[in-house]
């Protein structure tokens, strides 16, 4: 699911400023989530949000480092009571092996967007290679008619960029995939845990 950067902050939408930080108290956060690949799962996730009125700001789901558990990683505006409350929720699902919630000061993260402007816009467009250097630009595709590019970084660079490139020519396409991130934890969380169950069980056979 690509960001959604229109997050509702300070009462308003804002397309400029960090979601990572509000000044009404709410601030991003991320939440992942721990599971094995079953239908409809990210629907009943959904649900939870939906009914404590939060906003998923960016969602991804993809394999986890452990065989056969898939890891989702959703972003969401809110206080810290809020997020505490909406992570017991799914940890009560039948289908969740655990949840967490971190800050951004706890993660290393990523997205990636990519642009879409006309060949001709792109080569007349005054100081591309220093644009290019400025936001560490990747061009995927080139021919006569369009360049395609992208890049990776965090929402208020793939946004300025955006926004750089839309005062100066017009954008065909853009589009923003949701965060990838890691814990800077040097404990693994669900690993610790998961083997902790193991050896509970193994004590019980």
């Amino acid at each position: 699911m690509a960001d959604n950067f229109k997050a509702k902050q300070c009462g308003k939408e804002c397309q400029k400023c960090n979601p990572a930080e509000c000044n009404d108290g709410k601030k991003l956060f991320t939440v992942t989530v721990f599971s094995e690949n079953q239908v409809g799962l990210l629907n009943q996730i959904s649900i939870i949000f939906t009914r404590r009125r939060l906003n998923i700001e960016s969602l991804s789901v993809s394999q986890s480092a452990l065989p056969g558990i898939h890891k989702f990683t959703i972003t969401t505006i809110t206080d810290e009571d809020t997020i505490e409350k909406v992570v017991k929720q799914i940890d009560k699902r039948i289908d969740i092996i655990k949840s967490f919630y971190n800050d951004d000061s706890d993660l290393v993260y990523q997205e990636i967007a990519m642009y879409k402007v006309a060949t001709q816009d792109f080569i007349n467009l005054e100081g591309t290679e220093e644009l290019i250097r400025k936001y560490n630009i990747r061009i995927l595709e080139i021919n006569e008619t369009c360049v395609i590019f992208e890049k990776t970084g965090h929402t208020d660079e793939t946004q300025g960029l955006f926004n750089e490139l839309s005062q100066k020519l017009q954008v065909l396409q853009f589009i923003r995939s949701g965060r990838v991130a890691i814990t800077k934890s040097k404990i693994e969380r669900l690993s610790d845990m998961l083997a902790n169950i193991e050896a509970h069980k193994m004590m019980y056979e």
